[in-house]
């Protein structure tokens, strides 16, 4: 009974879940025919913005002193630009400008504008205070003053009204109600695309919107999205919040105002110069924009290379090392025709750069020594090719194969498969061993040691025999067997063997000695340990001491040997009594 009232419950409640839905849904679907036309008839439509982003730094007084013209902005939205007139410049003129209409846009009364000629120039009144003289600066080429101050005056009419009308409170009402179903829809969205980070389309859609049946088979399989479909739908979640964002603030007058400040203030920080080169100056935009390039580069580089090596030299018949030296070197000619290139094309002249480039090579030659050191090792070892991609090299202890040779080091996997970092510059100074150099072939020695009691020949029988026996020794040159000795406590034997790959030498090792002590073991040969004999010799020592110590040790033995018998003596009285 209390299971089927369970059930009941949350059958109501989804019911009551579904219902809620769909009146938010019809609510918003009613709201959008009634609101939007009327919005875009007022001309502040959310999904269009008046507003441009170029030349911004001629709306600040402090800004470039070389610019020609400001905007006027009224409420974040920019109404037309005008030039400099006299001893104002553009800017004062604009934020005069901007301060009329302020006051203009807060008085009660709607707003008169009217036009008289003065001078021979048109100049526009609001509210009878002057507002602006219209100069041959102000218009463009085809066009009088005339028709410029007639079409500032219908601007500033619209853009004053309008602005009076955002701030009634019948505005600013509908306004909310818009940015309501706007920051629900957006949360809406962004809950079904986090969903659909972890789900399948179906079943992130049945977690958002209840009702939706499953199929089977999402719902026993478990969701395998890959990576890439995961940061794209991260890149839409970020799309939509900015969106949304920009869509919120232009709704109010006083956002879009903040709105406008603030991409003012960050486009001011990005484009206004931080050093000049030769005759350009240059913003923090402009490195960016060269970093993105120089990025660009080297992923393209890279690609070419991998795909060079991986797809056209193994076709070739070349060897690994070969195959590594020609993408270096195509890798690095790349990068420096693509980095001049890309100085020339991003407005760079090379022969500014000639200073910077003799500072760079005093720094090179004082702080950055070990730097250059092995980047010229590097080189020499390219071209030199003693060290190559696949050799079987050791340095000091470490012993492995080279897996790659960079320009400033070279990366050295072990037996143990540990990646060691070598500079370029210790190779070329210290000794290595390559066993791969010129020839891989290279030979091993296994020492052995034996009992003075065996039987030589049998020995080297036993060991050329498990030198045969193994696959991975060379048949020729054939296996040796050589008498090194007689030792502290063995005959020492030493057992050559070849083969063609180095790198195998301690597996191929420890399965000779494997397969010798199992042979001598049948031969009944023995492997002896150190062994070490010890004589002793006796005899008179010549001790002598004097009389005078020799009666005082006798008295004192006396002493000693009277004192238990005066014990034993005392103790039977005491029996006794």
């Amino acid at each position: 009974m209390l299971k089927k009232k369970l059930a009941g419950n949350k059958k109501a409640i989804a019911t009551l879940r579904r219902a809620i839905v769909g009146m938010m849904l019809a609510i918003f679907l009613s709201i959008i025919p009634i609101v939007i036309p009327t919005v875009a008839q007022e001309n502040s439509i959310p999904f269009v913005s008046p507003f441009v982003f170029d030349n911004w730094q001629i709306f600040h007084p402090g800004g470039e002193p070389k610019t020609e013209k400001a905007p006027v902005i009224l409420d974040g939205r920019q109404l037309f630009r005008v030039g400099q007139s006299g001893e104002f410049t553009a800017a004062e003129r604009a934020d005069t400008i901007q301060s009329i209409l302020q006051l203009a846009v807060d008085a009660p009364q709607s707003p008169t504008i009217r036009i008289e000629q003065r001078n021979q120039l048109p100049v526009i009144f609001v509210n009878d205070q002057y507002l602006l003289t219209v100069t041959d600066r102000d218009i463009v080429r085809g066009e009088t003053r005339e028709e410029r101050a007639r079409l500032w005056e219908i601007t500033i009419e619209r853009a004053v009204r309008q602005a009076q009308r955002e701030r009634t409170p019948q505005y600013l009402q509908r306004q909310i109600i818009i940015a309501v179903v706007l920051l629900f829809l957006a949360l809406l969205v962004n809950r079904f695309l986090g969903q659909l980070q972890k789900y399948p389309f179906r079943q992130a859609l049945a977690r958002i919107v209840p009702g939706i049946a499953q199929s089977k088979t999402e719902q026993q399989t478990s969701p395998s999205l890959t990576v890439l479909i995961r940061f794209k739908v991260g890149v839409i979640r970020i799309g939509l919040w900015l969106a949304t964002v920009l869509i919120l603030t232009d709704l109010f007058p006083f956002s879009r105002q903040w709105r406008y400040q603030l991409i003012y203030l960050l486009t001011i920080t990005f484009t206004r110069s931080l050093f000049i080169l030769g005759d350009r100056p240059y913003s923090l935009l402009d490195l960016l924009i060269l970093f993105f390039l120089f990025g660009g580069l080297l992923f393209i580089t890279r690609f070419l290379t991998e795909l060079l090596r991986t797809r056209i030299l193994q076709l070739t018949g070349m060897t690994r090392g070969s195959q590594e030296v020609i993408s270096i070197v195509i890798k690095y000619g790349f990068l420096s025709f693509g980095t001049i290139v890309l100085l020339q094309v991003w407005g760079v002249n090379l022969s500014s750069l000639a200073i910077i480039g003799s500072a760079f090579g005093v720094g090179v030659g004082f702080g950055f020594q070990d730097i250059a050191k092995n980047f010229a090792s590097g080189l020499v070892l390219l071209f030199e090719r003693s060290i190559q991609v696949g050799d079987f090299i050791q340095v000091d202890e470490h012993m492995g194969t080279v897996e790659r040779v960079g320009a400033r080091s070279i990366v050295l996997k072990t037996l143990d498969q540990i990646s060691i970092i070598v500079p370029n510059s210790r190779l070329l100074a210290d000794e290595v061993t390559n066993w791969s150099h010129g020839n891989p072939t290279s030979r091993i020695h296994v020492p052995v040691g034996v009992a003075y009691s065996s039987d030589v020949q049998k020995v080297k029988s036993a060991l050329l025999q498990a030198a045969n026996e193994h696959l991975e020794v060379l048949r020729y040159p054939p296996p040796q067997v050589f008498f090194k000795g007689f030792g502290d406590n063995a005959l020492n034997f030493e057992l050559l063997v070849w083969t063609s790959d180095p790198s195998r030498q301690l597996p191929l090792s420890s399965d000779l000695y494997f397969r010798i002590e199992e042979i001598l073991r049948e031969h009944e040969i023995e492997v002896p340990f150190p062994q070490r004999d010890l004589n002793l010799r006796t005899g008179n020592l010549p001790l002598t001491i004097s009389p005078q110590l020799e009666n005082l040790l006798l008295d004192l033995f006396k002493n000693l040997t009277n004192k238990p018998s005066r014990n034993s003596k005392s103790s039977n009285r005491n029996l006794n009594s």
